[in-house]
């Protein structure tokens, strides 16, 4: 499979992916472009033990962990108050609530309902982290009665 296919077929996957995790496009950006550089990098050493789809979104959460843990060794600061109004507002509220929401979820439950929301099959989720795929089913009815009640609480 040509790198152009596999980016082609997977950026938007991953993009949301990322997204889930951050909650910011321009970071969910940088961070799925980095999943592609990566991807790039190693396709030749790409055996077919799993799907390539599993090989990249496993490389995709690395890629998120990774950067969630340089976050929480960085001190954050608040943005001056023009730069914060300059920011570009998503034109769905909701979708960009339920992001903030899944941003606040836990490591694991976010990678998994990112995973969900990309319609990947609980059998892969459960490859790609691990899980037993009985697990995830209980999780991901468990985390989607959490963003639920989320919104519930919001109204």
């Amino acid at each position: 499979m040509k790198f152009e296919d596999i980016y082609k077929a997977y950026w938007q996957k991953i993009f949301r992916l990322c997204l889930g995790y951050v909650n910011d496009f321009s970071s969910a950006q940088d961070l799925a472009q980095e999943t592609f550089i990566t991807v790039w990098q190693q396709l030749p050493k790409f055996r077919n033990e799993a799907g390539i789809g599993t090989w990249i979104f496993r490389i995709a959460v690395n890629t998120c962990l990774r950067q969630i843990e340089k976050e929480k060794r960085m001190v954050k600061t608040v943005l001056p108050v023009h730069l914060a109004e300059e920011k570009q507002e998503s034109p769905e509220p909701k979708v960009q609530l339920l992001y903030q929401y899944i941003s606040e979820l836990p490591e694991n439950e976010r990678i998994i309902i990112s995973l969900e929301l990309e319609g990947i099959r609980q059998a892969e989720i459960a490859n790609i982290t691990g899980f037993s795929e009985s697990n995830i089913r209980v999780k991901i009815h468990r985390i989607k009665e959490k963003l639920n009640k989320k919104f519930k609480e919001n109204e």
